[in-house]
């Protein structure tokens, strides 16, 4: 009799394991879309293989142990724009005893330009913060762009604790992106995101769009929870795994949204940045009239030329006094 009794209870055991063990598949893949890989011919599209540097810099995170590194896309023709984030919030030493570093990362135009490509390599040697490879720079290639990014920081700056891929026509207030990582704490250091989340986004299908996609490219109905591409912040164990998630991820032109189908893969969730209570967004995609104190209370802003980034640089570092 108790060898029967204990045979139906292994039996159960037996049976509430499997169960157990189904739905735990059946959850994850409720949760987590498919690993299906992609063809080698889309994967090597957006593949660190397939493209070579011309100007690079292996050794920077190496030297300067940083804290934060800027990683900006920009075009060979932008020397204005390089120029006043050098001068503005890309200036070496901004912040005491904080290490933040800046890079200008390149393409190579559809048509050769010998002059701008010799101006460039000037700049390289003078100030050391330009990264430039040999796929052509476009709109369209600005998911490419952005896996570069990922891959650079993957394979060069790895040490780094946070890095931030950041559009040349942003004005960053870098002190306050200091300051507000270093309240994260712990926290942030592993599968962190943020940015200005966008969370209800679905595909447009007009071909006139400028953020047109095609069915055929992407056939779903929805995007997964993304960060604007302007500028977001991540710690860097991200860079590698966004870099091994893109093998599953299908290349579409919208390169924010494509990281965050990479991010969708992963099962990370980006977080929204926001001030106290969360009434605030501290990354301010939308264009702002400048005023000093409310521009001293955001991490971004979006929509500065050369000119008007240096016109404000000076007022504004009275805010660190004043506000």
């Amino acid at each position: 009799m108790w060898k029967r009794s204990r045979y139906k209870l292994l039996t159960c055991f037996a049976v509430a394991g499997l169960v157990t063990y189904v739905a735990i598949l059946v959850f994850n893949r409720t949760l987590l879309p498919m690993k299906t890989p992609t063809p080698k011919e889309l994967y090597d599209v957006i593949s660190p293989s397939t493209y070579r540097f011309i100007l690079n810099q292996p050794e920077l995170c190496e030297k300067k142990s940083p804290f934060l590194v800027l990683m900006i896309p920009v075009t060979l023709k932008d020397t204005n724009a390089r120029t006043a984030i050098r001068r503005t919030w890309g200036q070496d030493g901004l912040i005491p005893r904080v290490t933040v570093l800046h890079l200008f990362v390149i393409g190579q135009p559809a048509q050769s330009d010998p002059v701008l490509q010799e101006h460039l390599e000037r700049e390289s040697k003078e100030y050391g913060d330009i990264i430039q490879m040999d796929f052509v720079d476009s709109y369209h290639n600005l998911t490419i762009k952005t896996m570069m990014i990922m891959n650079w920081i993957a394979t060069y700056c790895q040490g780094a604790w946070y890095a931030m891929k950041i559009d040349a026509d942003i004005f960053l207030n870098v002190r306050y992106l200091v300051d507000y990582l270093h309240d994260k704490g712990e926290f942030s250091r592993k599968d962190y995101i943020s940015g200005s989340v966008i969370s209800d986004a679905v595909p447009h299908r007009d071909r006139f769009n400028k953020w047109y996609i095609s069915e055929d490219l992407y056939p779903d109905t929805w995007y997964p929870p993304y960060v604007s591409g302007a500028a977001y912040v991540f710690s860097t164990d991200l860079a590698r795994k966004i870099s091994w998630a893109s093998r599953f991820v299908r290349p579409i032109p919208l390169e924010d949204v494509y990281v965050g189908l990479c991010l969708h893969v992963l099962g990370v969730k980006p977080m929204y940045a926001t001030t106290f209570l969360g009434l605030g967004n501290l990354f301010e995609v939308r264009r702002l009239k400048y005023e000093r104190c409310t521009f001293a209370k955001r991490i971004i802003v979006n929509g500065f030329n050369p000119q008007n980034l240096l016109r404000i640089w000076h007022d504004f570092q009275k805010s660190y006094f004043t506000c």
